[in-house]
């Protein structure tokens, strides 16, 4: 009898094991905004990217006081959208989810196996979308976990409740950015202005963060007000174009090209550094460095990221 009892409790520790390496967990959805970055790595834990449109009409957003990354990326016409990137505790709310494009895949290769949300993509790109190295989530596939609301109009309200999404995974954030105290070598500064053609964003140093205006506009979210960055990092990046139509106006979409090197200038402490990007491949992290070669940091807290073309 003993020796039965020693290969029942061996069997279940080891489907126990066998339940938390393959990610078996669950999420519980938060009404409130996490904290910012934590500053030491190691380990792994839940990532969710949402696609959330940012035109006039989709403004204000909900659930982006929770997200620890901000990119901010170029699409037709001019005008941007934000891939957010939630890495701790998952607001109830996020929104307005907009479509997916063939820049998400370069910018979240390096986080893993995150689950992406969004509300759907061209015919074109979705084999590369369902290729690429995360838990898919669309509409399409979770239709339980999306809704309209009536704060907006349509096509700018859609939502999704990232409670009901499957979990991604990936690595702890402090293994895809490098946070840590600030080099020498800043140069004072309390606004700086970063522009698209038919978008701009001005941040403001003011009370030990960066406030953030879109088109003039305080950016906020619904759920915690105007939204700060502890660094806002301007990287330009070089973009191709999809050789198809993405809008009813005939506009193509521009690829951001996340995986190389250029320029990049990093915003934090109230000082400005000018440096440079680099990326190695599509599951590396992006480092940050100064002009001479030395790393260059990002501040503890939320991080905004605009991926700003150098060539139209």
């Amino acid at each position: 009898m003993s020796s039965w009892r020693n290969v029942r409790r061996f069997a279940i520790a080891l489907a126990v094991l066998t339940a938390t390496s393959t990610g078996c967990t669950t999420t519980s959805p938060s009404s409130s905004a996490t904290t910012g970055p934590a500053t030491s790595g190691g380990g792994s834990g839940n990532v969710l990217a949402v696609k959330i449109d940012n035109v006039a009409g989709a403004r204000p957003a909900t659930g982006l006081g929770s997200a620890q990354v901000i990119y901010v990326a170029p699409v037709e016409g001019g005008l941007t959208r934000i891939i957010a990137v939630f890495t701790g505790q998952l607001p109830s709310l996020v929104g307005p989810v907009r479509s997916a494009r063939e820049t998400d895949i370069g910018v979240l290769g390096q986080y893993g196996k995150p689950a992406f949300a969004y509300s759907g993509a061209a015919p074109q790109i979705l084999p590369k979308l369902n290729a690429a190295s995360w838990v898919n989530a669309p509409q399409s596939a979770v239709p339980a976990a999306y809704a309209r609301r009536s704060t907006h109009a349509a096509p700018h309200n859609l939502y999704v409740n990232p409670g009901k999404l499957p979990t991604g995974s990936g690595p702890a954030l402090t293994s895809v950015l490098d946070f840590g105290a600030a080099p020498s070598g800043g140069t004072p500064t309390t606004t700086k202005k970063v522009g698209y053609s038919a978008a701009s964003y001005v941040f403001t140093w003011s009370d030990g963060h960066w406030s953030i205006s879109m088109d003039g506009t305080p950016f906020t979210s619904t759920e915690s007000g105007p939204l700060t960055a502890a660094t806002v990092v301007i990287q330009q990046v070089q973009v191709t174009y999809e050789p198809f139509a993405e809008d009813e106006t005939g506009a193509h979409a521009p690829i951001a090209q996340t995986v190389g090197t250029g320029s990049a200038t990093v915003l934090r402490d109230g000082q400005s550094f000018a440096g440079a990007w680099s990326r190695s491949d599509l599951s590396s992290p992006t480092k940050f460095t100064t002009g001479s070669g030395q790393d260059l940091p990002l501040a503890t807290g939320p991080v905004w990221i605009l991926l700003v073309p150098v060539n139209g």
